[in-house]
């Protein structure tokens, strides 16, 4: 596979494929494939396809969250902040700060420093367990639901902008891809810290 297509690097008998080479100081490029470049010319005999697939899923990402939080700005919330108060919202129920790091992909540690930012901001209630003081349980206000429900159309219409170059196929491949890929990564690390 070429620095564009995928995982077969060369052309089968051991010499790296660098057609596909493109200039990365315009806009629209895939900068990836210059930095497979590169290596390859360092390293010829390496293979570069995790790269390939790897660091643009890395570059999508900084990329998304550079781009996609606009909405989101607008209404005083970062990303994480969003994610916290979407769980609380997409489960109906009243989630742990631990549930909630789980949820989020989060630190404990983080989730309860927003934790505090949105109880101040009036957007979500701690409570006590009647059975265990060291446990809390998080729900959502009315306010930080009014708040999700208001801005989730906007931020998914904002992605959909994001999206647009590619066609519905390519997109319903793509998400079928990473949540492949998604499912193998979160049972390989499951095992491992098990």
């Amino acid at each position: 596979m070429t620095a564009t297509q995928g995982p077969s690097a060369g052309d089968g008998a051991g010499t790296p494929d660098t057609s596909s080479t493109t200039d990365t100081s315009a806009p629209g490029r895939d900068t990836v494939a210059e930095v497979v470049r590169q290596w390859r010319a360092v390293h010829p005999g390496l293979d570069t396809g995790p790269m390939e697939v790897i660091g643009r899923i890395n570059r999508c990402a900084a990329l998304f969250q550079q781009a996609e939080d606009a909405p989101l700005r607008r209404a005083g919330l970062t990303r994480p902040e969003f994610d916290l108060l979407g769980a609380l919202r997409r489960t109906g129920h009243e989630l742990t700060p631990s549930e909630l790091a789980r949820e989020t992909f989060s630190s404990g540690a983080a989730v309860t420093k927003r934790l505090k930012q949105l109880t101040e901001r009036g957007l979500v209630e701690r409570r006590g367990d009647t059975r265990d003081r060291r446990v809390a349980h998080v729900r959502l206000t009315d306010a930080g639901r009014e708040l999700v429900d208001g801005i989730l159309p906007s931020q998914l219409a904002y992605e959909n902008a994001v999206l647009s170059g590619l066609g519905d196929g390519e997109l319903g491949d793509l998400a079928g891809l990473l949540g492949g890929l998604l499912a193998q990564l979160e049972g390989r690390l499951g095992a491992l810290r098990a």
